[in-house]
């Protein structure tokens, strides 16, 4: 299965680029000695936004947060190899080289532990792959570009235009609407090239307000990821987000900024591209950002004897699953798109998209029904993949040309999702990673039936909100609960007072509309039927009860 990439194109989309054949290793390091950094002075390789981050979160640096020691780096360029980068989490430095006299004199230096090589130096694919099936018959990524106009849909100040429904579904407009667009998160996208990203209409405001914060070329050092010679892959998925042509195509956190990081190149499928995305998400977590989101998949290679196998699929074997987790241990949310594999022979996820820390997007059509080429789950070890579903069949995007069109694959449901979770991080900014991830799979759509296909099903951005905004009691004294729940005519709220004490009591929909309150007397004691949920429809809903020692939510579920 190529790397996900996860859509198919009925478009010539950017030209592409031959494969190199270059050969490359990576060269796995004994130590960290003789290193001139220092754990307490980590401004020296970390920026404060990344240390904030940790300390948000309750994060303490280890061995693994030091640089490679440069020392050991500079010995190995001396051999005559090319030294593309150093991966401080797997103490390690990726180098090119076909000579093997170059290899031996590496492996003879005191501090090498051993030496694998990621890339064949002839790889089988030569030619692009734009339009072509790969090896299960799956188009790589489509666009459609409509002959109709595009409509004009708006919510609040937002003209989405044709991303109305993929904003919409998520019930992000509402969060939109409360000003939670993006302002002061960061996004690192790891992806294949961003063709003509800097020339393209639909992008000025992110160069307008510098929005745009760097790139970095992985794949090959000092690119220019906006070239001629990029894929466009990165462009539609970055529209996704960051996008803003009201009337046609609003992104999900078009206030955020965002790092734009090649670690993919589409016409060759080898193992050093999963370093390359360790390498990336290395720098990620280095300047501070907030989210990854990574389009992008593996399980089988150009050279057979790297393929993955679905044993490998335990979320702790291959590099970049690692590499992920090592992220998310960071405090950065990782969203990673599931794959294109759903009608495939493979049909399960690819990597990282199985590490458990890594919140994976599935792909679902603008009426909300599963889209027969995303991949499934489960993991090797029988964990629930994906998490979430997102509008991945029809979404908006902008290709290379600058034009608007449809997009399929699970390429463009990761990122709407990691543009919303931006916002929704922006909204709750004292809460951590895995609690924004708990928060959009408790007040998902399948929450209380999750599976395989669907996982957690379709989130709702503004529930989530609702969940995370609650300030919590520190020391209880009144503690309440819904029983049964979930209930399908009625059920009764129980509490514990110290006196008797009037509450105040809302219900809330599931868009965050406030459908019944009232209040409540209660004993020290009490079980009083919540009458308030006669009438509604099955669903979600929050209790927010407000009594003498604060604020407490409760989800309750109608079947």
């Amino acid at each position: 299965m190529k790397n996900i990439l996860l859509i198919t194109v009925v478009l010539l989309f950017s030209p592409w680029i031959f494969a190199q054949g270059v050969e490359k290793h990576v060269v796995f390091l004994k130590n960290k000695n003789n290193n001139p950094y220092s754990l307490s002075s980590p401004l020296a390789f970390l920026t404060q936004r990344s240390l904030d981050r940790r300390t948000k979160s309750g994060i303490a640096l280890d061995m693994k947060d030091l640089p490679v020691t440069p020392s050991y780096v500079t010995q190995i360029a001396a051999t005559g190899a090319t030294v593309y980068y150093s991966l401080k989490w797997f103490n390690a430095v990726v180098v090119a080289t076909a000579d093997p006299s170059v290899l031996s004199a590496i492996s003879a230096l005191s501090f090498v532990d051993h030496i694998d090589q990621v890339a064949k130096k002839s790889p089988v694919h030569t030619s692009a792959k734009h339009g072509t099936m790969d090896a299960e018959g799956i188009p790589p990524y489509t666009i459609n570009f409509p002959s109709f106009a595009p409509v004009v849909k708006s919510a609040g100040s937002y003209n989405y235009g044709q991303a109305y429904t993929q904003v919409h579904m998520i019930a992000l407009d509402a969060l939109h609407n409360l000003g939670f667009t993006g302002t002061g998160m960061m996004i690192a996208q790891l992806d294949d090239g961003w063709y003509h990203v800097n020339q393209i209409a639909a992008f000025d405001s992110l160069w307008h307000n510098n929005q745009i914060l760097g790139t970095r070329d992985f794949e090959v050092p000092g690119n220019n990821v906006y070239g001629d010679n990029m894929d466009s892959h990165g462009t539609s998925v970055l529209s996704t987000m960051g996008a803003n042509v009201p009337g046609q195509i609003i992104g999900t956190a078009p206030k955020a900024t965002f790092w734009l990081l090649r670690t993919e190149d589409y016409n060759i499928e080898v193992l050093a591209e999963e370093y390359n995305w360790a390498g990336g998400a290395e720098f990620a977590d280095s300047v501070g950002a907030d989210v990854i989101n990574s389009s992008l998949g593996y399980t089988t290679f150009d050279n057979p004897a790297y393929n993955h196998t679905w044993a490998d699929l335990n979320g702790n074997t291959t590099p970049c699953s690692r590499a992920a987790g090592m992220a998310a241990s960071r405090g950065i949310l990782v969203v990673n798109a599931a794959g294109n594999s759903g009608s495939s022979s493979w049909r399960l996820i690819g990597v990282p998209a199985d590490n458990d820390s890594v919140l994976t997007i599935g792909a679902v059509d603008a009426q909300g029904i599963y889209a027969p080429f995303s991949s499934t789950g489960p993991t090797a070890d029988g964990r629930i993949k994906p998490d979430l579903m997102a509008e991945g069949s029809g979404a908006a995007v902008v290709g290379g040309g600058g034009g608007v069109g449809n997009g399929y694959g699970t390429s463009f449901a990761s990122p709407i999702m990691a543009g919303a979770m931006a916002c929704l991080w922006q909204s709750a900014p004292n809460y951590t990673a895995e609690q924004l991830r708990n928060a959009v799979r408790e007040t998902a759509s399948k929450a209380n039936s999750p599976d395989t296909i669907m996982g957690y099903g379709i989130p709702n951005l503004m529930n989530a909100h609702l969940a995370l905004s609650v300030t919590p009691l520190q020391k209880p004294v009144e503690t309440f609960s819904l029983s049964p729940d979930p209930f399908s005519s009625a059920t009764w709220l129980t509490g514990t007072v110290s006196a008797p004490e009037t509450v105040s009591v809302e219900i809330t929909s599931a868009d965050g509309k406030v459908i019944h309150s009232g209040t409540m007397l209660l004993a020290p004691s009490s079980r009083i039927r919540m009458d308030g949920f006669n009438g509604l429809a099955p669903g979600i809903y929050f209790v927010r009860i407000t009594g003498v020692s604060g604020l407490q939510v409760l989800r309750a579920v109608k079947l």
